[in-house]
């Protein structure tokens, strides 16, 4: 068998058939053994089992052969056939305990197939640009422009040739002050101009160089595209007719939508990489940005009403004292800012499509998340040309519905359309019940929760109707894909589990401008008096309160995995019980980023997890710590290679594209904490440092002996 048709196999582990060797038996054996209580057919299914196990070993040796379906431990010994060299960091793949698809991330972070594979390819063009430039996409899954710096270093030309045909008077010429696109350019990666020589190693430590006769840049992108599609621009001045592209209210940068290079030795230009655009890129090239299907577009009046290009005016909006006149629309890329004339103001609403740079598929985005078939519930769909316009008449459907006996207890509200939704949710839930609050695939729906009453807050609530059921007839909520603003979650009765996954629970319920948080001493979920069991997956979120019993009920389990818990400052309380008490919980933590204080009752364990706050539990006896950064003075459960040092990060304001990153400056102990050698954090499983340096190992290997290589990160 090739591997061509492996997929035509079953799933390794799964035996084919049961019953095969039975089924091979006489009739008379069958019904004899079926008399005795069948205890033979339960005897060959066992032997099945061990026969599949058998052929599944025979058949992953065979697929060993070929660096396309080998196991991940193979690689390195297919690549030392043809002198293939070990990434660093690959003995951690057979030697860590990793969570559960870990290891097979960690395995393609340090061992990419790719790299394997090209291995003889890339040593017959050894030397080259656009090599350097697929290496960075092979082994570390970054975007990237190579450039020699040796030819932007300035010289002065020799007079005696000028007059001869054969000076070189374009060559290392300096930048003309006249010439404003190329300015915009200057340093950075599509710089044309030329600069003074800097001495200082391209690969410094303290001050990058490279700008000498041997100079070799590789300019690095490791933030991504994101996109937005049809979703509503935020409205913060009507009457001078100012929007901004995020629905939140602050400055977002736009970003290029990159396309594929046209072939292997091209070299990436702006249009290939997740580039920032800026306004005089979008000046001069605006066509090649604007517009449907490109890197951005307005709609006025509908959604398939584009504004033409020829009313975009490209402009400064940073103080907002720009003025676009009749019929023109101002845009400014660098901060996401939309300006609108007296002729061009929008009279039913304004719709963007644009795309945002973030890491990594973290909170609520249109990106594909991993969802298990749910044949068992019934959908109730919201959104244009759906049966249901809002989020409530799709509840009270599936309520009606459920007591009437016409479906299960599980329900699906599924939200198709990247709109705003401003209505008050209550989901008030009978014992067995399963709802499932979701976005569909492509789609972030926002759900706005405004001031619709003056006598009480306006939570997103979620309510139990009876207390007196059975532990596992409790009822269960999941919230999958969403962004929630403007008011938090209150969770209250005899909840089962409160599942938030892929979605923000924007911390300080909305953003100002500058992305200061509108509210930072509100909380983002409530627990009151509940016996919910908090699960947080892929999630960013702000404060969580417990309002609980502490002395007659148990306490609560809260579990975050892959998430951002962010109270909006360092010495806030990001977990605690009303006036800073501890919270009656029981914390399990799980590569998670920590912007605020901890109190709590216990943490059973904290693990590839970083703390910017004091983590204060009651319970000392209790769990453990490892591989976590805590602030000093915090007191903790037993702690095992848990650094004191204070994380630095690139920002800790949500609404920046650098949201929750570790500084590339800040100390080693903590960049490299993990178990398995990655940074911990909420962006644990990008396996930056790994990338890193299997990148460096490899523009070691393939660059010119006496060559000043480096890696230049942009974003």
């Amino acid at each position: 068998m090739s591997p061509d048709t492996q997929s035509e196999t079953p799933a390794r582990g799964v035996p084919r058939e049961p019953d095969g060797l039975a089924e091979l038996l006489p009739r008379w054996h069958l019904l004899r053994d079926a008399e005795e209580g069948e205890p033979l057919r339960a005897l060959l299914a066992v032997i099945a089992e061990q026969l599949d196990r058998v052929r599944d070993g025979v058949q992953q040796g065979y697929e060993d052969l070929f660096v396309e379906t080998a196991a991940p431990w193979v690689l390195p010994y297919l690549g030392d056939l043809v002198g293939y060299r070990t990434l660093p960091g690959y003995e951690r793949v057979l030697t860590t305990g990793l969570h559960d698809g870990g290891r097979e991330a960690l395995a393609e972070a340090v061992a990419p197939r790719r790299d394997v594979a090209a291995t003889v390819a890339n040593r017959r063009r050894k030397g080259t640009l656009h090599l350097l430039e697929e290496l960075s996409e092979h082994v570390a899954g970054w975007p990237a422009r190579a450039v020699e710096l040796s030819r932007q270093v300035a010289h002065t030309q020799p007079v005696k040739l000028y007059g001869t045909g054969t000076h070189r008077g374009e060559r290392g010429r300096l930048a003309d002050l006249r010439d404003g696109a190329e300015l915009a350019l200057g340093g950075g990666p599509f710089a044309n101009s030329a600069r003074t020589v800097d001495v200082r190693r391209a690969e410094s430590r303290h001050r990058q160089g490279g700008w000498s006769p041997a100079g070799v840049a590789l300019f690095v992108w490791r933030l991504k595209a994101y996109a937005l599609t049809r979703t509503p621009a935020y409205c913060i001045d009507r009457a001078r007719n100012l929007y901004t592209f995020s629905i939140l209210g602050n400055d977002t940068p736009l970003v290029t939508k990159p396309f594929p290079e046209p072939s292997p030795a091209h070299i990436a230009a702006v249009d290939n990489v997740p580039a920032f655009v800026t306004r005089r890129l979008l000046h001069d090239r605006l066509l090649d940005y604007y517009g449907p299907g490109k890197s951005f577009v307005i709609r006025l009046d509908g959604e398939d009403n584009p504004v033409p290009p020829s009313d975009i005016v490209v402009a400064d909006l940073s103080d907002w004292r720009y003025r676009p006149r009749r019929g023109q629309v101002a845009v400014d890329p660098e901060l996401g800012r939309i300006a609108f004339g007296s002729r061009s103001a929008p009279r039913q609403g304004v719709w963007v499509d644009y795309h945002y740079a973030f890491a990594a598929d973290t909170g609520g985005g249109e990106y594909e998340r991993d969802r298990e078939p749910r044949p068992d519930a019934e959908f109730y769909r919201v959104g244009p040309g759906q049966p249901y316009r809002q989020i409530m008449d799709a509840y009270r459907a599936w309520q009606h519905d459920r007591r009437a006996d016409r479906t299960g207890p599980a329900g699906i509200i599924e939200i198709t359309h990247s709109g705003a939704y401003q209505e008050q949710l209550d989901f008030d839930l009978d014992p067995g019940d399963r709802l499932e609050l979701r976005a569909a695939e492509g789609t972030r729906p926002v759900i706005r929760l405004l001031d619709w009453y003056s006598n009480r807050p306006d939570a997103l609530n979620i309510r139990a109707v009876s207390d007196d059921c059975a532990p596992h007839e409790r009822p269960r909520v999941v919230l999958d894909g969403l962004l929630v603003a403007g008011r938090g979650i209150n969770v209250a009765g005899a909840v089962g589990a409160v599942v938030v996954r892929h979605s923000t629970l924007v911390p300080g319920w909305s953003l100002e401008p500058e992305c200061e948080p509108h509210s930072p001493e509100e909380p983002s979920i409530v627990l009151d008096r509940t016996t919910a069991c908090l699960q947080i997956e892929h999630s960013i979120l702000g404060t969580i309160e417990v309002i609980g019993d502490e002395v007659s009920e148990d306490p609560l389990d809260i579990h975050l995995r892959d998430s951002i818990l962010d109270s909006t400052a360092d010495d806030r309380e990001a977990l605690s019980a009303p006036d800073c008490r501890h919270a009656h919980a029981v914390l399990h933590l799980h590569r998670t980023t920590v912007i605020g204080e901890i109190h709590t009752h216990a943490v059973e364990i904290a693990e590839n997890s970083v703390f910017t706050g004091r983590l204060h539990v009651a319970r000392r006896g209790i769990g453990c710590l490892r591989y976590s950064s805590v602030p000093a003075g915090s007191r903790t459960p037993r702690r095992h290679r848990c650094p004191d040092s204070k994380p630095l990060f690139t920002s800790q304001r949500y609404g920046t594209p650098w949201y929750g990153l570790l500084a590339d400056s800040c100390p080693e102990e903590i960049r490299r904490g993990a178990d398995d050698g990655a940074e911990p954090g909420a962006f644990h499983d990008l396996y930056r440092p790994q990338r890193e340096d299997g990148l460096r190992a490899r523009l070691a290997e393939y660059t010119p002996a006496g060559t000043d290589a480096g890696i230049f990160f942009v974003t």
